[in-house]
C-alpha cells in the first residue's frame, strides 16, 4: 500500500473542501481498502467522513424517506419503515454480502462500489477500467460473471450492487454536495454511466463531490419482490437478480417497475420491459414479451451465455409471483 495523507472531516463542507482528483472519501471502507491493498486505488489523501451527521433515516414531507449516506446496510434493511413500505430494498440489502460487511457498508459507499470482474482485480492482466487503453482481458477470457447488457468493445464488467438495483426500481434520487457548496439531485437512472469507450468513469460525480443522502419517493402501489440467483445461498454476487414492483387492478397490470442485477454494466432498467406489461392481463405470453424486450440486444461472451436464458426464466418466475398468475 502506498503512502497517503489522512484527514478527519467534521462537516460535509469540510470534507468536500479537501476533495480532488486523487482524494477519496472513506466511511466503512469495505471495498476501498481492498482496492488500496492491491494498489488498484492509489489515493494521495483519504478524507474520513464516518463521523459526519449522515447516519439517519428520516421521513420526508412527501411521504418518502431521506436516507443518510452513512446509514449502514444493516440499519437500513432493519428499519421498520423500509421493511413495511419498501420491502424490495430491505430484501436486496439482506441478500448482499455478509452480516459483518452489512454492519460496516454504507448507503453512499454501496452506490459507488466497483466491479468484481476477475481481471479488474488482477493487476497482471489487461483492464480498461483499471488502466484505460490496456484492453479487456474478460473478452475472450473467463467471463462467467460478466454482463450481457450495456457492454461495449472496451468493457463487459458487471455492476455488483444489490442495493442499487432496488433503488433503481424505486426511482431513488441521489443528493450530493459539491466543492463550491451547491447541492445536486441526481436521478438514480442518471447516476451510473455505461462503459462506452471510457469504462473507468463509472458515475457522474465530479472530483470532490460527496453523496450526502438518498431520497425515496412515497411507497409505490403493488407487490414488491427481490429475487437473486447466485452460485451459493449467501455471500455471493448475483448471476441474475430482479427488483420488481407490480400493481394489478381489475385483472390487468396497472403499473410495473423492474430493475435487474448481474446482467448489466449498470443497475439495469429498460422502460420497454414495463411497457410490455402495463395494460395487459397477466399471462405467460405477456411475460415472454417482457422478457423479449429485456433481452433484445443481449450479448454473451462465451462462458456467460447462460445468463440470457437464465434472466428470462428469473423474470418470468418473478412476474408470476408479483401478479399471482400461475400460467
Amino acid at each position: 500500500m502506498r503512502h497517503f495523507d489522512y484527514v478527519k472531516a467534521d462537516s460535509a463542507e469540510a470534507a468536500v473542501a479537501e476533495g480532488g482528483a486523487d482524494v477519496h472519501f472513506i466511511a466503512g471502507g469495505t471495498n476501498l481498502l481492498d482496492l488500496m491493498k492491491l494498489q488498484i486505488e492509489t489515493p494521495t489523501k483519504l478524507v474520513d467522513i464516518s463521523r459526519l451527521d449522515l447516519a439517519r433515516t428520516e421521513d420526508t414531507p412527501e411521504g418518502g424517506l431521506s436516507i443518510g449516506a452513512l446509514v449502514t446496510n444493516s440499519d437500513l434493511a432493519n428499519d421498520a419503515r423500509v421493511r413495511a413500505r419498501f420491502p424490495v430494498l430491505a430484501r436486496a440489502l439482506l441478500a448482499g454480502a455478509s452480516p459483518q460487511l452489512r454492519n460496516k457498508a454504507t448507503t453512499g459507499g454501496n452506490l459507488l462500489q466497483r466491479t468484481r470482474c476477475y481481471y479488474f482485480y488482477d493487476t497482471a492482466r489487461a483492464c480498461n477500467k483499471r488502466e484505460p487503453g490496456s484492453g479487456c482481458a474478460a473478452q475472450g477470457g473467463y467471463n462467467r460473471i460478466m454482463a450481457v447488457l450495456g457492454t461495449s468493445e472496451d468493457c463487459i464488467a458487471t455492476h455488483p450492487s444489490d442495493m442499487a438495483v432496488a433503488m433503481r426500481a424505486l426511482d431513488a434520487v441521489v443528493v450530493t454536495l459539491q466543492p463550491g457548496g451547491d447541492r445536486r439531485r441526481i436521478a438514480i437512472g442518471d447516476f451510473h454511466r455505461l462503459p462506452g469507450d471510457t469504462p473507468q468513469i463509472e458515475h457522474v460525480l465530479t472530483p470532490g463531490e460527496l453523496i450526502t443522502h438518498v431520497e425515496l419517493p412515497p411507497a409505490p402501489a403493488g407487490k414488491q419482490i427481490y429475487r437473486k440467483v447466485r452460485d451459493r445461498a449467501s455471500y455471493a454476487f448475483a448471476l441474475v437478480s430482479v427488483a420488481g414492483i407490480v400493481a394489478v387492478e381489475d385483472g390487468e397490470i396497472a403499473s410495473a417497475a423492474l430493475a435487474f442485477g448481474g446482467i448489466g454494466t449498470v443497475p439495469w432498467r429498460n422502460p420497454a420491459v414495463e411497457a410490455a406489461l402495463v395494460g395487459q392481463a397477466p399471462s405467460t405470453a405477456v411475460f415472454e414479451a417482457a422478457a423479449d424486450a429485456l433481452l433484445a440486444g443481449a450479448k454473451g461472451q462465451g462462458s456467460n451465455d447462460f445468463k440470457i436464458p437464465l434472466a428470462r426464466r428469473v423474470l418470468i418466475a418473478s412476474l408470476r409471483d408479483l401478479t399471482g398468475d400461475a400460467a
